[in-house]
């Protein structure tokens, strides 16, 4: 299952962690882990190229499914990013909702 933890700090989402292998299918074929990889590496892309902003923590290990990633302060345009990754995963979590749990954490 994957795991994501979505962190907000007064409301906004400011970073999210990563981590599991979905289980739906073997690798190279799992639709949920391809998603949810895509959905969480264009985030960080967008924000890198498209914002000013700079991760506070940035920690990625593609072997073990694990992504960790959070501003301290993200700009207007950095949550609009990170909101759109949550939208994206919800989405595959209420398509997937037994391969993929979402939870919240507010600071």
């Amino acid at each position: 299952m994957i795991k994501v933890t979505v962190y907000r700090n007064q409301g906004f989402v400011c970073g999210f962690q990563m981590s599991g292998h979905s289980g739906y299918a073997e690798a190279g074929e799992d639709i949920v882990c391809s998603a949810a990889s895509v959905l969480a590496v264009t985030c960080m892309n967008a924000i890198e190229t498209l914002t000013e902003d700079e991760p506070e923590i940035q920690a990625v290990n593609e072997e073990k499914g694990f992504v960790h990633y959070r501003l301290e302060d993200p700009s207007h345009d950095a949550r609009l990013l990170l909101d759109s990754l949550v939208l994206g995963l919800t989405g595959i979590q209420d398509s997937y909702g037994k391969f993929i749990q979402i939870q919240f954490e507010e600071d």
